[in-house]
C-alpha cells in the first residue's frame, strides 16, 4: 500500500471553507519545510542521549527508538523494536528531544510503532518548548493550547506545522489520544522535528551544489559538468525507464566515448530504489568535483582520469525517484517511490544465475564440464512476456557492452556494505554464501566502510534493528537477508565485473541541508573504491604470430574457482588481493599458456601479459584459407607430427598383427 501523506495544520477559531484551509496548509507546508530542516532523529544526527521519555515499557521500546521510519525486528520485544512506547497510558507521558543549543522549532512529523505484530498510533498530541526542563510552555492557537492531529495509520508520515515558530532549547511532545484497544493499545510513535540551529551549521569546504535535484535539475547540472570538462566527460543514455525518462550516464576519462586498451572500465550505479536519493547526490557531487579537481591539477583525480574510464549512472529508477521526490524527503515514508513505476523491485529483478549455477552443480558429476562464469541468461528471461523492468534491461545490456572490471551499487536505508552472494543456496532467510572470491569481496567492502567517516565511527549506534559495527560494517548479502535476482549476483556470474552494495545513510531521503555532511563522509569512500580496480592483475592476450588481440581468451587462477575473460581487443584485468598466483590463459584454437603472477600492494595492478600460440591444425587451416606459404616451424611441427601418427599407426597394426598369429596358432 503506497503511504498517504497528509499535512495538517492546529485547529484554528475562524471558520474557513476546507479547499482553503487544505491550501494555507500546503502553501505553510513548502515554506516551512524549506526554511527549516530536521533536526535528524532519522539520519541519527541527534544522538540517543538526546532523547527522554516520561516512561518506556522497555529497553526496545525506549525513547532512542522514537525516531522517524525506525525499523522493527521481526520479533516483538528484542531490543530493536520499532517504536518509543511509553509504559503508561495517560496522557502525561512525553517524548522529549535535547536540540542541545537553541532552535527556532517550526514543526513535528509523526508516525505510528513500525511492527508486524502490534497496532499503536497516537491519534493527536500536544507540543511543549523550554530552555531549561523545568519551565515549560505549551505550543498556542490563538489562545488555546494547540492540539495538532497525528496518525490514523502505522507507516504514513503527517506533518502538524506550528502557527508561529518558537525558539528554545528542549521540546516535547505529548500525546493526548491514541488507538486503545482496550487493554491492547499503548502509547508509541516515531517522530522527526523540524527546526533550524542559531546558528547556522558550516557546511562543506567543496563548492559543489548540495540540494536534492528531480530530473531536469539533474539533466541540467550533468551538462553543466559536461560544459565545464568537455575534454574528460560525455554524457549519453542506456536507455529509458518506462514513462519514458532517459537513464543519463556521465562517462570521465581522458578519452571520452571510447575503450582504451589496458584502461578499466568502473561504474557507479545509484537510484536503483528511487526513494534512497543519497546515492544520486553523490554521484553528482562527484561528478562535480572531479571535474573541479581535474582543471585544479589534483594528482589523485588526474590519475584517476587518465588510468580510468569511469562511468557514472545517478538515477537507475528516475519514475520512482520523481514519486518520492513530489513528497519530500521527510513525508515520502519508508516505501513510496522505491519501486518502478510497474511496481518493480528492481533489485530482485535480474536474471536469477545462481539458482542456473548450483542445478548444474548438483546434476554434474564431472566437475571438469562445469563452467563458473559467464552464465547465460535463461530464454524465458529475454522473452517479451518476462516480468523484467525496462530499467533492468537497459543495465543488463549496458554491462553487455562494455566490460566492466568493477562497479558499486548505492543504495540507503542502512549504513553497511554488502558483498555477494546475495541469494541463499536453499532459499534460506539468511545464510553466509561466500563466492571463490570471498577474500577480495571482503577487502572491496572494507576498503569503503573503513574510509567511510560514519561507518568507521566506533560509538555509532545501530540504524535500526540490526548491529553492524560487530561486523566491521561489511556483510555477506545473504547473511544479511536473501535476495534473488540481484545485481551484484548477476554482475559477477554473467560478466567480468565484481560488484557491491553500500548502503548508504540510516534515512533513506536525507533532507537538504545533510547533502554537505554527507559528502564530507562519503567522499573519500568513493575515491578509495575506484582505486581499487586498479588491484591484482592485467594484462593483453595475443597471438603469438600476428600479435593482434584474442576475444574471449579464459584467464583462470589455481586455487579460485571463477574465471574472467578477455575484451574485444584481448585486454583482460583480473582482481586479486595482495599475494603469488599461477595464471593461466587460454583460447579456442590455441595452446594454454601460464604464468606465476605477484601481486603487490602498489596502486597499480601486475602486468601479465599472455601470447598464445595457435593449434598447429587450426594454424594450418587460417594459413591456408589466406593461401599463404607455411612457415618453417610449421613445417617441422607438421612433420612431427606426422612422425608421430606414422609410428602410433605402424604400433598398432604390428599389434593386431601378433594378436592374429596367436589366435592362429592356438587354433
Amino acid at each position: 500500500k503506497k503511504p498517504k501523506v497528509i499535512a495538517k495544520k492546529p485547529k484554528v477559531a475562524k471558520k474557513q471553507k476546507p479547499q482553503v484551509k487544505e491550501k494555507l496548509a500546503t502553501e505553510t507546508l513548502s515554506s516551512n519545510v524549506s526554511e527549516c530542516p530536521p533536526l535528524g532523529l532519522e539520519s541519527l544526527k541527534v544522538k540517543d542521549n538526546q532523547l527522554r521519555a516520561s516512561s518506556f515499557k522497555r529497553r526496545g521500546l525506549g525513547p532512542h527508538r522514537g525516531r522517524l521510519n525506525i525499523q522493527s525486528g521481526t520479533q516483538d520485544g528484542d531490543i530493536y523494536d520499532g517504536a518509543w512506547c511509553a509504559q503508561y497510558r495517560d496522557k502525561n507521558q512525553w517524548l522529549e528531544v535535547d536540540a542541545r543549543r537553541p532552535t527556532r522549532f517550526t514543526g513535528i512529523i509523526l508516525q505510528g510503532r513500525n511492527s508486524i505484530w502490534s497496532w499503536d498510533v497516537v491519534h493527536s498530541y500536544k507540543v511543549q518548548f523550554s530552555n531549561d526542563t523545568l519551565v515549560w510552555k505549551p505550543c498556542m492557537n490563538g489562545t488555546e493550547e494547540a492540539v495538532f492531529e497525528g496518525n490514523q495509520d502505522a507507516e504514513t508520515p503527517v506533518l502538524a506545522l506550528f502557527n508561529t515558530s518558537t525558539v528554545a532549547r528542549y521540546v516535547r511532545i505529548n500525546p493526548q489520544t491514541w488507538y486503545q484497544n482496550g487493554t491492547q493499545g499503548h502509547i508509541c510513535l516515531r517522530a522527526e522535528v523540524l527546526g533550524c540551529a542559531l546558528p547556522e551549521p558550516t557546511e562543506s569546504r567543496d563548492k559543489l551544489d548540495f540540494r536534492h535535484h528531480n530530473y531536469k535539475e539533474m539533466r541540467k547540472l550533468m551538462k553543466s559538468v559536461n560544459d565545464a570538462c568537455p575534454d574528460i566527460t560525455r554524457i549519453y543514455s542506456i536507455g529509458k525507464s518506462y514513462t519514458g525518462l532517459k537513464l543519463y550516464v556521465m562517462e570521465i576519462s581522458d578519452n571520452p566515448g571510447k575503450h582504451e586498451l589496458g584502461e578499466p572500465e568502473f561504474r557507479y550505479v545509484a537510484g536503483m530504489h528511487g526513494n534512497e536519493v543519497l546515492g544520486r547526490e553523490l554521484l553528482l557531487n562527484l561528478m562535480q568535483y572531479m571535474c573541479q579537481e581535474y582543471k585544479r591539477g589534483d594528482q589523485r583525480i588526474v590519475r584517476l582520469v587518465k588510468d580510468t574510464r569511469i562511468h557514472l549512472l545517478p538515477s537507475m529508477n528516475p519514475d520512482g525517484y520523481e514519486m518520492a521526490f513530489k513528497k519530500g524527503s521527510e513525508l515520502a515514508g519508508w516505501a513510496l517511490g522505491r519501486y518502478s513505476y510497474e511496481g518493480i523491485d528492481m533489485n530482485h529483478n535480474f536474471a536469477d544465475l545462481n539458482s542456473v549455477m548450483w542445478t548444474a552443480i548438483e546434476l554434474e558429476t564431472d566437475r571438469s564440464k562445469l563452467i563458473n562464469h559467464y552464465f547465460p541468461i535463461p530464454e524465458q528471461y529475454t522473452s517479451e512476456e518476462a516480468f523484467v523492468a525496462s530499467e533492468t534491461r537497459a543495465v543488463i545490456s549496458w554491462m553487455q557492452n562494455i566490460p566492466f572490471v568493477l562497479s558499486a551499487n548505492l543504495h540507503g536505508g542502512e549504513l553497511v556494505v554488502t558483498y555477494p552472494y546475495d541469494m541463499t543456496r536453499d532459499w534460506a532467510p539468511r545464510e553466509h554464501t561466500p563466492t571463490a572470491d570471498e577474500s577480495f569481496f571482503r577487502w572491496l567492502a572494507t576498503a569503503y566502510a573503513s574510509t567511510n567517516q560514519v561507518m568507521s565511527n566506533p560509538d555509532r549506534r545501530p540504524c535500526h534493528n540490526k548491529d553492524f559495527l560487530r561486523y566491521n560494517n561489511i556483510i555477506n548479502g545473504a547473511d544479511w537477508h536473501n535476495v534473488p535476482g540481484s545485481m551484484n549476483d548477476f554482475s559477477y556470474l554473467h560478466t567480468n565485473c565484481f560488484e557491491v552494495t553500500v548502503e548508504l545513510s540510516c534515512d533513506k531521503f536525507p533532507h537538504a541541508s545533510e547533502l554537505p555532511i554527507e559528502w564530507e563522509n562519503n567522499r573519500e569512500s568513493l575515491l578509495v573504491y575506484m582505486e581499487q580496480v586498479h588491484r591484482g592483475v592485467k594484462g593483453v592476450v595475443r597471438d603469438k604470430d600476428t600479435e593482434a588481440g584474442i576475444a574471449d581468451a579464459i584467464i583462470k587462477v589455481d586455487d579460485i574457482d571463477h574465471h574472467i575473460r578477455s575484451a574485444a581487443d584481448g585486454d583482460y584485468w583480473r582482481l586479486l588481493n595482495p599475494g603469488e598466483y599461477r595464471v593461466t590463459a587460454t583460447a579456442e584454437g590455441y595452446l594454454p599458456s601460464s604464468r606465476t603472477c605477484q601481486v603487490m600492494y602498489d596502486y597499480y595492478p601486475t602486468i601479465c601479459d599472455f601470447n598464445l600460440t595457435k593449434i598447429p591444425k587450426q594454424r594450418l587451416k587460417d594459413i591456408l584459407a589466406k593461401g599463404g606459404k607455411l612457415p618453417k616451424d610449421l613445417q617441422l611441427r607438421l612433420r612431427q607430427l606426422r612422425m608421430r601418427k606414422l609410428r602410433v599407426t605402424t604400433k598398432a597394426i604390428n599389434q593386431r598383427r601378433a594378436a592374429a598369429a596367436k589366435r592362429a596358432k592356438r587354433v
